[in-house]
């Protein structure tokens, strides 16, 4: 990790490690900090009883954060430290409450996120994948692969113009596209068009790109009417989190048709697929990859270190979580 002087350890108390994280991030808390690694633990809960008012910054995954039970486990915790940009699992408003500061990782993994959304629109739209395996199986041989869409030109609807979804829409603009999009307001910097809702987004779309923020206000925010305005010549991608769509509405509608097709990188219940989906050609299907590079991840952990050595050594966050997150 940069930005750290080798060598000695910052004693202001104890970090705990709540889950296995990036090897280069594990060793740098371990140089530089007393830290507690929980699931290694032979018996948890009784090092929680015993040591956890010692603990005052917990280092967490996204996809782990820092359940309620373990902060009121934790009674001098002041700083949870997230290795990844979203925090929905982990309550930042109790914490908050608590005098507790939150950080994650923005910025860091928005151009990878963005090339792996504008690379399963292509596969979608293209049908790559579903090509690939048309060959594999040796079809080719005795039959033609069906004609697929064009991508350049489409008109593509943006849900969540944050720091990926407008990396994202500078990236289809480079392919022609007609750029719609939704957020909580409309942004006063961007030529793109603003609808006032998911559905009337949808409705004008060819393809739907959703890239908001997961969380309580975010659940299910593509709902089975979204869909049906998206309709049967409307693709959708998916590369925020499981939990904004109606998977239950989003694979009836890929089952029967009344959406062309999708590409997931997220999924409401990881690492479990609806089984309905395996099969369709129609479907890109990713284990949750779009910051999945060494480059990516090595930044997200030099970026999750430098939070949790400047709490440490001072107090303070380098990338805090908007107030806003709490409300």
């Amino acid at each position: 990790m940069t930005g750290v002087e080798d060598g000695g350890t910052a004693d202001r108390g104890t970090v705990l490690q709540v889950c296995p994280l990036l090897p280069t991030l594990e060793t740098a808390l371990a140089t530089h900090h007393h830290t507690v690694r929980l699931a290694e633990l032979p018996d948890p809960d009784a090092y929680l009883r015993d040591h956890g008012r010692e603990v005052v910054a917990a280092v967490t995954s996204a996809r782990i954060g820092v359940p309620n039970d373990l902060m009121d486990a934790l009674p001098a915790l002041r700083a949870i430290v997230h290795f990844g940009v979203g925090y929905e699992t982990t309550d930042v408003a109790r914490a908050r409450a608590r005098g507790i500061d939150v950080s994650n990782t923005p910025d860091v993994l928005t151009d990878c996120v963005a090339d792996l959304a504008v690379g399963g629109l292509i596969d979608l739209m293209r049908r790559l994948s579903a090509a690939d395996r048309f060959v594999r199986r040796g079809a080719w041989a005795s039959d033609t692969f069906p004609l697929s869409v064009k991508v350049s030109g489409k008109r593509v609807g943006i849900l969540g113009l944050g720091r990926i979804g407008r990396a994202i829409a500078r990236r289809l603009e480079g392919f022609g596209a007609e750029l719609l999009y939704h957020s909580r307001t409309s942004v006063e910097d961007v030529s793109y068009r603003f609808l006032p809702s998911p559905s009337a987004l949808a409705a004008e779309c060819d393809a739907l790109v959703v890239a908001v923020s997961a969380g309580a206000a975010t659940q299910g925010l593509v709902s089975a009417s979204v869909l049906d305005a998206l309709g049967p010549r409307g693709y959708l991608v998916n590369v925020s989190r499981g939990s904004v769509i109606d998977e239950p509405a989003l694979v009836s509608a890929l089952v029967k048709g009344g959406i062309a097709g999708a590409a997931l990188d997220v999924f409401a219940h990881e690492p479990d697929v609806p089984r309905a989906l395996l099969d369709l050609d129609t479907v890109v299907l990713l284990p949750h990859i779009a910051s999945a590079t060494h480059e990516t991840r090595q930044a997200m952990g030099e970026l999750t270190f430098r939070n949790l050595h400047r709490f440490m050594t001072e107090g303070t966050l380098v990338t805090p979580v908007p107030t806003a997150a709490s409300s």
